[in-house]
């Protein structure tokens, strides 16, 4: 798939979107670097996207290539397009965002400065918003380097979006997990599983412009989350480990039980199956009183693919 100057792949998951892709679109056309190529992974639209992709491509002064699969959520479409990407490195960039003019020479500035090391997985720069505002904290210091855990989740920012530059045949190693029925989830919890073995380069600046419309997956979190209690389950489990900050751990335990219960897995084997134990013990009756004052009426409205486990 790789065109013989592209070193980013620039992937989308996309469903009935098309109405935004446009403007992604027209960002890669002003990029001050042309060594990328677009790949957009389609996960079930029934709208023009397909369509409309063919005619860009007829004109396109970059690489696009288009793959169809079933609706799955948009950890399934990633699942599909990332084993075809061939190029170096690839960032994934949501439909409703775009990139600034200089992302991709940014992107290729740093890793020309860093390529050579073997204990990186890539880059992690800021996101902002139209007015310009950083999503998030500023790194300190500037270009450190260090893994996700450290940076974000001793460093309490783990909620803000980022745009990680990540090495293509890392990445590969780290697919999403899929439970069948569920459509969402939260891909935060591959930054964690590589941080056990490698590090990222944090960097000051923002390469992409993001703007949470209404009916994105950011602003219909909840209601996705309810759906797929699974994939939560499993991201909750990944923020109990022992090296994280004990606020992000706490709150790791609160939504494995949570999501258990909307799961309708019974205690027993909620503990039986938690990492750590004890942490799912201690906070199990704070977890039951947030589910029925927060979750119960959620669950009822939105229904759930759970069931009852002995």
């Amino acid at each position: 798939m790789q065109n013989n100057k592209a070193m980013v792949t620039v992937l989308t998951a996309t469903y009935n979107r098309w109405h935004l892709l446009p403007n992604l679109y027209h960002s890669l056309c002003k990029q001050t670097s042309g060594e990328f190529e677009w790949l957009i992974v389609d996960d079930g639209s029934s709208d023009e996207t397909g369509a409309e992709i063919e005619k860009l491509k007829k004109t396109a002064p970059f690489p696009i290539h288009y793959v169809y699969k079933e609706n799955g959520g948009k950890h399934t479409a990633l699942n599909a397009g990332i084993p075809l990407i061939t190029t170096d490195l690839l960032i994934i960039i949501d439909s409703d965002d775009v990139l600034k003019e200089d992302a991709i020479e940014t992107i290729l500035f740093y890793h020309a400065r860093y390529s050579d090391r073997q204990d990186l997985c890539g880059y992690s720069f800021h996101m902002c918003y139209p007015d310009g505002r950083i999503n998030g904290k500023l790194f300190s210091p500037d270009e450190r380097v260090d893994t996700f855990i450290n940076v974000r989740l001793r460093g309490r920012d783990a909620n803000s979006d980022k745009t990680e530059a990540i090495y293509t045949k890392i990445l590969k190693e780290y697919p999403y997990p899929e439970f069948p029925g569920e459509k969402f989830f939260a891909e935060g919890i591959i930054w964690i599983q590589m941080a056990a073995k490698y590090q990222m380069v944090h960097i000051n600046k923002a390469i992409t412009i993001t703007d949470y419309l209404a009916d994105g997956l950011t602003k219909n979190r909840h209601q996705l989350a309810i759906t797929s209690p699974r994939g939560c389950m499993y991201y909750a489990k990944g923020y109990m480990q022992k090296e994280i900050n004990l606020r992000y751990r706490v709150e790791g335990a609160l939504i494995y039980t949570i999501y258990g219960k909307v799961a309708k897995i019974k205690p027993a084997a909620l503990v039986r199956d938690a990492d750590y134990k004890l942490l799912v013990l201690i906070f199990f009756l704070p977890a039951m009183l947030i589910y029925y004052l927060r979750f119960a009426k959620r669950v009822k409205k939105w229904g759930n693919t759970g069931t009852t486990e002995e």
